[in-house]
């Protein structure tokens, strides 16, 4: 009986050892589909999270510029630049600089570049509004009003 019973059992492992070609290629072709329909999504979710990083990095520098300007009671001029493929620069006078994606662009509402921060917590208003290269990614704002409050709301137009 044992031999009857060893010849069944390994009858079975020889037939359903391994996958079949086609077994291969439908596991293939769904995995090919699931990832089409998740890179796009995927690619916004980086663009939104770079233009998030860049908002973060203006509204501290901005921070940063108001509050060395009051400590030191002296005007302290901002300025940020883009710089086209290289990585854009955000400079606080001499005193500190950051840097941003080059896939990110920052845009003021009036052209005023560089602003100046006064001692007396006053500056010229403007709005920063951020935007990356992937036009699906949702633009943020960054306003500093005059009396140098500093605020982030998400809209704009790029």
């Amino acid at each position: 009986m044992n031999a009857s019973a060893n010849k069944v059992a390994q009858r079975l492992q020889v037939s359903s050892s391994g996958f079949t070609l086609i077994e291969l290629m439908v596991t293939i072709a769904v995995l090919a589909i699931i990832v089409s329909i998740a890179a796009p999504n995927i690619s916004t979710q980086l663009a939104n999270q770079r233009v998030k990083s860049t908002t973060a990095t203006l509204a501290n520098a901005l921070k940063e510029a108001k509050a060395e300007s009051i400590i030191r009671r002296q005007d302290l001029t901002f300025t940020y630049n883009n710089n086209g493929t290289n990585a854009g620069s955000i400079n606080i006078g001499n005193i500190s600089s950051y840097g941003y994606s080059s896939k990110s662009t920052i845009t003021d509402s009036e052209s005023k570049n560089p602003i100046t921060f006064e001692p007396s917590k006053r500056v010229e208003s403007t709005i920063y509004t951020i935007c990356d290269e992937n036009a699906a990614a949702t633009p943020r704002q960054v306003s500093v009003s005059k009396i140098a409050n500093i605020s982030i709301k998400s809209g704009g137009t790029c």
